[in-house]
């Protein structure tokens, strides 16, 4: 086990807080909670693509990190309509 499947573990252990924050804030705020899941999504990603020495598994975190990016602009319009 090297330091990058290490530092992907840790960052995993960083949605338990994201979960809570989905669940018990206001939808807008679940939403900002997901992005940064997005986020560190595509962080665990990229630890695990060098973890496991493969470049191949690069071409998922960069797919991760176009589709949260969209998906943010998507929640965000569509939570645009319901506020005041």
């Amino acid at each position: 086990m090297n330091a990058f499947l290490i530092a992907a573990l840790a960052l995993l252990a960083g949605f338990v807080p994201l979960g809570a924050a989905c669940l018990l804030l206001r939808p807008i705020d679940g939403v900002v909670a997901v992005q940064l899941g997005g986020a560190t999504t595509t962080l665990i990603l990229i630890c695990l693509s060098e973890g496991f020495h493969r470049s191949s598994y690069m071409t998922v975190a960069i797919v991760c990190a176009a589709m949260t990016s969209v998906g943010g602009l998507v929640f965000a319009r569509f939570f645009g309509r319901l506020l005041p």
